[in-house]
């Protein structure tokens, strides 16, 4: 295990009928910008908690933070909360809403385009946030990272802030989320814990073990929340799933790879496929692509959460692939390029960016422009 520094401090405030405890979260005499999606949350409640919560409080609404948030929307968002001086932000939404919000945080602080922060990649002074998360995925409600897209020229790009100082999760506000989202989040969550396992193996048996149990009950839930996604307890393991997923937690002391994400910000970027699917996409061509440099890990995971351990090394590592593209497709999702009308001009195009880019992704800094065109060819 590698050396690391943990720390997380963000508070979860999670059950049902937890939405009021933002009362008593946000300080007295704050100015709060509350920042919004479309209007779902007009549609299962969310919203009319969140006012009645804040009664008496001093706030402005700010609506209209697309899925993929994008620098064009967000500008005005840091406009409008400046001119109400906002000091506190209250994200109420999916992760595109939490992203989002956490530039506005920085933006509110930066004396200049906030584009060049998510160019610069982080910046720290921000306007405290708090976050009431309405759709399990992203893990953005407790973690510190963002990704801001620009529409004119079709790029997207992480960016780090700070942590949201508290997130309400109430599993309830789940059960009216149309299927193919439900869909796009497990996947999601489901490709966030493998970019963190899918790595070295013996770094560390714990984080390893840490990281399977999260495969296996999304494995598990999965075709049972495709029945029935208005219960409580699966949705409550869901939306666990979605933030121990990304909090940092199975991510102490070992190499992380990242590769798969980098590629389906491009394709969401280029062709505004949903987050979720460019995984699912992505995900088994990587596997493909790099089956020799992860064949250890691959039989580990084939074994631990597909229980194959059995036959030839090439013949374990083929059928976990196997399983993986299945269950995203169990879910209903495409797992390849070909299926969304992706082709070779979009290929050459990632390959471009890397290079240009000088990026270097994975666990052993390997995922060049040539690697990233294997697993996109992989993917086809």
């Amino acid at each position: 295990m590698n050396n690391f520094i943990f720390q997380n401090p963000t508070k979860l405030i999670f059950g049902k009928g937890m939405i009021k405890e933002i009362a008593s979260q946000i300080p007295a005499g704050k100015k709060i910008m509350i920042t919004f999606g479309g209007g779902s949350v007009k549609k299962n409640g969310v919203y009319e908690q969140v006012i009645e919560a804040l009664a008496g409080r001093e706030y402005t609404e700010f609506w209209g933070i697309e899925s993929n948030p994008s620098i064009e929307t967000l500008r005005k968002a840091i406009a409008q909360g400046r001119e109400f001086g906002a000091d506190f932000l209250l994200a109420v939404g999916g992760g595109s809403v939490i992203d989002g919000t956490k530039l506005v945080s920085a933006g509110l602080k930066y004396d200049g385009d906030a584009w060049d922060l998510v160019k610069k990649g982080s910046y720290t002074d921000t306007v405290p946030l708090g976050t009431v998360l309405t759709l399990p995925a992203t893990g953005s409600e407790m973690n510190s990272g963002a990704v801001i897209s620009r529409h004119e020229t079709k790029e997207k790009y992480a960016f780090y802030s700070n942590y949201p100082v508290f997130s309400v999760l109430d599993p309830t506000v789940t059960f009216t989320l149309p299927d193919h989202q439900i869909a796009c989040g497990i996947a999601d969550t489901f490709v966030h814990v493998m970019e963190q396992y899918m790595t070295k193996p013996e770094q560390s048996a714990l984080m390893d073990r840490w990281a399977e149990s999260i495969l296996r009950t999304l494995i598990e839930i999965a075709p049972k929340i495709k029945e029935n996604h208005e219960d409580y307890d699966l949705m409550a393991d869901f939306m666990m799933c979605a933030t121990m997923g990304l909090n940092g937690f199975i991510a102490m002391g070992v190499e992380q790879d990242w590769c798969t994400h980098m590629i389906g910000h491009e394709l969401t970027a280029l062709h505004g496929l949903t987050h979720g699917e460019t995984l699912s996409i992505v995900f088994p061509g990587t596997l493909r692509a790099l089956r020799q440099e992860k064949a250890l890990k691959i039989m580990q995971y084939g074994e631990r959460i597909w229980g194959l351990s059995s036959g030839l090394p090439e013949t374990r590592v083929e059928k976990a692939i196997e399983k993986t593209e299945e269950f995203f497709r169990s879910l209903g999702l495409r797992t390849r390029l070909s299926e969304a009308g992706i082709g070779e001009d979009t290929i050459m195009e990632i390959e471009k960016r890397f290079n240009e880019r000088g990026v270097a992704y994975g666990e052993n800094h390997d995922v060049t422009g040539a690697v990233a065109r294997r697993i996109l060819e992989a993917a086809k």
